[in-house]
């Protein structure tokens, strides 16, 4: 088979492809030895990150990848389309009127990997112990509508909502909503270190924090909906994607994934080689900075309105992304019902101009000494060239004097959401397939940025207007309304819209499917068929 980049086509950005890979192979087929799974995603145990594979603690694509590979939940995002579909529940929905009573019935004879019975019971403790001790470092707030949730006997379970939400079923397939044994983890508390003890399609066999080295192995009490089409995978970490690559065409490992370079991808598309397969797709990780709105620089809005009006998105995914993303002019990405490009509508083109009437009407004194913020090793190796392009173009303008200030992750979180930073950049992979995954995090009361901003409109009409839709092309309007706000206020702004990239060696099977909308890593897809 000749070497080729397949370019996978999506239906609103969200459909699943339906090419063919090369080979072929039946579920569990993995060729007697291990699928080999490279990235440049590393996990340990410290004092800032005590428990990587705790749902309660890990809220982050690396993390997620290796929660939904060990963890069931009740529901699981669909292998095309958007709706979830039942996992370890036969059957969930809305049992009232109002949309705000959610039943589901569980499978019977579910089991943890310790042996232990999966339970309705452990599916009330997993949530009210999500709610309870979940908040600081992990996806919590996903279940904050969660009024009550009731186990009734050892196979139905009741979810009382605060407000009708149309959008719980989706919270529900995320890990945010992992079923854990009741008998292993905390009450209150996380636990720490690698053990994960679940009833999902692996077992994490080991996981070798200093040698970057997990093993998974196929769950073989595993009950729930999923075709697992390997026996065993190897996660290993590499220290950069140069060494990920060269392991890759050496034969070293059978895969890579995050993250790939642009420069990486370029090569891999043209490079003359027919043992390496690429995979394209659409992808709806986005990637913005945040504005500090007390901050006594990033907090006025002119100095806000002054850098949209000067960011040339088009440059930065030229320049840096070398075309593997596309601009982004709201944080509802393309592809998505109700996206609408606001900030292209507020403020059109670059224009240097405008930004220095916009900062001469506010009195506002030139240039602006402004810190942009950014993590040095969570997004890729390419971050700091995007963040220096960004400081090139504030001050080739003369209207601003910026410094770049380039932090570990594990600090740079806690610093960024304890207010520490006036102009940060952040990166988002959806939770999923839905618009409101891309405004109630960010704008709710309890959001994960932990920003001052608060807009009422936003918060107290427009969010619970959207999820009173069950059909959710009639919340397109409201979308469209928040996004426009956002862009009038400015406290983000969106940069660029990513598409998706998996490179493989050709007697790898799957690839096609392996990443979904949300960039989640499905190891249970691949499998090793005839190169």
């Amino acid at each position: 088979m000749n070497r080729k980049t397949l370019v996978l086509p999506a239906l609103l950005g969200l459909l699943a492809p339906t090419l063919a890979a090369c080979g072929g192979a039946t579920a569990g087929d993995s060729g007697g030895h291990a699928i080999v799974v490279g990235t440049t995603d590393r996990f340990a145990v410290s004092e800032a990150t005590p428990a990587p594979f705790d749902p309660a603690a890990g809220y982050d694509i690396a993390s997620w990848n290796v929660m939904r590979s060990t963890f069931q939940t009740l529901l699981r995002p669909p292998r095309s389309g958007t709706e979830p579909e039942p996992e370890a529940a036969r059957e969930c929905a809305f049992t009232d009127k109002q949309g705000t009573q959610y039943r589901c019935t569980l499978r019977e004879g579910m089991k943890f990997s310790n042996g232990s019975e999966l339970t309705a019971q452990d599916v009330e403790f997993s949530v009210e112990r999500m709610l309870d001790v979940g908040a600081d470092l992990g996806p919590a707030s996903l279940l904050g509508n969660v009024d009550t949730v009731q186990a009734v006997g050892d196979t139905e379970v009741v979810f009382h909502l605060k407000k009708p939400d149309a959008t719980f079923p989706y919270k529900l397939a995320t890990p945010a909503a992992a079923i854990l044994d009741s008998q292993t983890y905390p009450r209150s508390g996380y636990l720490e270190g690698t053990e994960v003890v679940g009833s999902g399609p692996y077992l994490l066999e080991s996981y070798d924090a200093s040698g970057g080295v997990g093993v998974f192995v196929r769950n073989p009490d595993y009950t729930g909906t999923l075709e697992v089409r390997n026996d065993r995978i190897e996660l290993r970490s590499f220290d950069s994607a140069e060494a990920m690559e060269k392991a890759l065409k050496n034969g070293e490992i059978d895969v890579m994934n995050r993250t790939l370079t642009p420069a990486q991808v370029n090569r891999l598309k043209i490079a003359d080689d027919d043992r390496i397969d690429l995979v394209e797709s659409p992808g709806q990780e986005i990637r913005y900075l945040v504005f500090h709105t007390d901050h006594p620089t990033a907090g006025q809005p002119a100095v806000r309105r002054a850098i949209a009006q000067i960011v040339d998105r088009k440059a930065l995914v030229r320049d840096v992304y070398e075309r593997t993303a596309e601009p982004l002019y709201s944080l509802v990405p393309s592809g998505l019902i109700g996206h609408r490009n606001s900030f292209f509508n507020e403020y059109g083109e670059p224009d240097p101009a405008a930004a220095r009437r916009t900062l001469r009407a506010a009195g506002v004194d030139t240039p602006v000494p402004l810190a942009l913020h950014y993590t040095t090793d969570h997004y890729g190796a390419v971050t700091r060239q995007e963040f220096q392009q960004l400081k090139e173009q504030l001050d080739a303008t003369g209207l601003f004097r910026t410094e770049l200030q380039g932090t570990p992750w594990n600090a740079y979180r806690k610093e960024a959401t304890q207010g520490s930073y006036g102009v940060y950049g952040f990166g988002w992979f959806p939770d999923f397939a839905d618009p409101d995954n891309f405004v109630a995090p960010f704008f709710t009361e309890d959001n994960f940025l932990q920003t001052p901003y608060a807009n009422e409109e936003i918060r107290g009409e427009l969010i619970p207007q959207t999820r009173r839709e069950t059909n959710r092309v009639d919340a397109a309007d409201e979308f469209g309304r928040v996004q426009d706000v956002i862009a009038e206020e400015i406290p983000v702004l969106p940069l660029w819209q990513g598409k998706q990239y998996i490179a493989a060696r050709d007697d790898i099977t799957g690839t096609e499917w392996a990443l979904n909308s949300a960039s989640v890593l499905q190891l249970w897809e691949l499998g090793r068929g005839v190169s």
